[in-house]
């Protein structure tokens, strides 16, 4: 049996609501089990082997995979769980199915669920600096049962944040109590009945043009991944090219691309699947795991390009003392005294930015550090 449900992966800065959208999944979703990476074992999200207090027997009770069976499984704080808990759900996120061998019990249980996880990368915040290797600390059999992953980045931008700010505001103008109107209710309750209706009734197939199509689009997105990024630093090492990718592209990413086509065409309440649907599919995959592969422009400088930049961020800290502030050309020109390219030195900038310990004023053009930078 193929499987038919999509795997979906949050790797994101804190603070970006990741496990808001967990818990509006567990209430839209018909099926739907809500749990937190750290409080979570392997045999609490598989299944378990009980004795009954009174009569000495075994019996099996089912975790959080099997409950959720013919629905959804929401996982957050997933790189806060135990690698081995982790491993224990590779079967069950991709052949379906949970087996169970223990105190004579031997069988096997359905998980046909989706699953929906959020996760921290491994510096807390991601480090442009670093690669998408060193961001993402998830071993690559895990990785690659996630149909999208999807890289969520906390950016400055006055515009969203006036708007955020805005509407929490508006939150705790009403006391924290999130009144839900009856349009909502009608909107909420029409959306859990469509999706368990598409789940039920439509099964599209593939038209033999999407088919052909799908497999063109395959073909370059394992081209792009293997390597074709070494052009941007011909003659070097690049982290995309040479290294080895945080996100393998393999044949079960062609079947993500073939379980979004058919979702796409579920929605759509048809039964066949089309070029254009396979675009979109396409389009999605791209935007979202390839995406991830490639994640920040420093990625895809080499090794001694990536040490410049640390060194440049180094001499900031000595030239910009807390609390201080500086022209951001008289920063270049110090730091150019001192033998650093341009592009070493914006990149520096734009990192210490990222983490908050410099300050931009005056459109740009005067730099505060407001923190002790780290050594």
């Amino acid at each position: 049996r193929i499987r038919g449900d999509i795997n979906v992966l949050l790797l994101g800065d804190p603070s970006t609501a990741k496990s808001q959208l967990l818990k509006f999944v567990e209430k839209v979703a018909p099926i739907s089990v809500y749990t937190s990476g750290k409080g979570s074992s392997a045999a609490g999200l598989t299944a378990s082997v009980v004795r009954d207090g009174g009569s000495r027997d075994f019996y099996l009770e089912g975790g959080a995979m099997v409950l959720a069976d013919g629905g959804v499984v929401c996982i957050d704080e997933f790189d806060k769980m135990r690698e081995a808990d982790r491993v224990a759900i590779h079967e069950a996120m991709e052949q379906q199915t949970i087996s169970v061998a223990k105190a004579g019990i031997t069988t096997i249980l359905n998980s046909r669920t989706a699953v929906l996880a959020a996760a921290n990368p491994v510096f807390g915040r991601f480090d442009d600096v670093k690669t998408a290797a060193e961001n993402i600390d998830f071993q690559t059999t895990i990785l690659s049962r996630f149909d999208l992953i999807f890289i969520v980045r906390d950016r400055q931008d006055v515009e969203n944040d006036k708007r955020l700010a805005k509407h929490i505001l508006s939150l705790h103008k009403q006391g924290g109590r999130v009144t839900d109107d009856e349009e909502q209710k009608k909107e909420m309750e029409f959306l859990r009945k469509y999706i368990a209706f598409a789940r039920k009734t439509i099964s599209p197939v593939l038209s033999s043009s999407a088919a052909t199509k799908l497999a063109r689009h395959y073909c370059s997105a394992r081209a792009e991944a293997r390597g074709d990024t070494r052009q941007e630093d011909a003659g070097s090492r690049g982290a995309t090219g040479s290294n080895e990718n945080a996100i393998p592209i393999t044949v079960r990413q062609l079947e993500a691309i073939v379980r979004l086509s058919e979702s796409i065409a579920k929605i759509c309440l048809m039964s066949e699947v089309t070029e254009e649907m396979v675009d979109e599919a396409y389009r999605l995959f791209q935007t979202a795991t390839v995406d991830a592969i490639k994640h920040g422009q420093v990625s895809f400088l080499n090794d001694e390009v990536r040490e410049e930049i640390l060194k440049v961020m180094d001499r900031i800290h000595s030239h910009v003392p807390v609390e201080s502030r500086i022209s951001r050309e008289l920063l270049f020109q110090q730091l150019r005294k001192e033998n650093f390219g341009d592009r070493a030195i914006a990149f520096g900038i734009h990192e210490l930015i990222q983490k908050r310990e410099l300050v931009e004023y005056s459109q740009g053009q005067v730099l505060k550090r407001i923190q002790i930078g780290r050594r």
